[in-house]
């Protein structure tokens, strides 16, 4: 005797139509957390405030400002790695919002 009953996986059509809702929600509100972040500013400085950068979550370097003390044409060296950690430290930033407000799912 055959006692499968049809529909997908023990799911009647009622069920999985509310699972795709669901699922569609999901999306929308995922989509809706990606924007957040990429429209959001972030801002880092090094040096003690002497170089500052803004990048927006989208990772679009907005600006690189610096103060006019922190250039010395015999330490370029020094500058090149302020910027470089202020970089660093927005990207970090932005990361970390990423993983805070989005799910561990593959491919986000």
């Amino acid at each position: 005797m055959n006692n499968f009953r049809g529909g997908f996986g023990g799911f009647g059509g009622a069920n999985l139509s509310q699972l795709m809702k669901q699922a569609q929600k999901m999306q929308q509100d995922l989509e809706v957390v990606k924007k957040e972040i990429a429209e959001t500013e972030f801002k880092a400085t090094a040096g003690g405030g002497m170089v500052e950068v803004k990048m927006t979550g989208a990772k679009i370097l907005k600006s690189v400002n610096l103060k006019p003390e922190i250039v010395n044409p015999d330490d370029i060296e020094m500058l090149e790695d302020l910027i470089c950690a202020s970089v660093n430290d927005v990207l970090n930033q932005i990361s970390k919002m990423e993983s805070e407000k989005l799910p561990q799912m593959p491919g986000v």
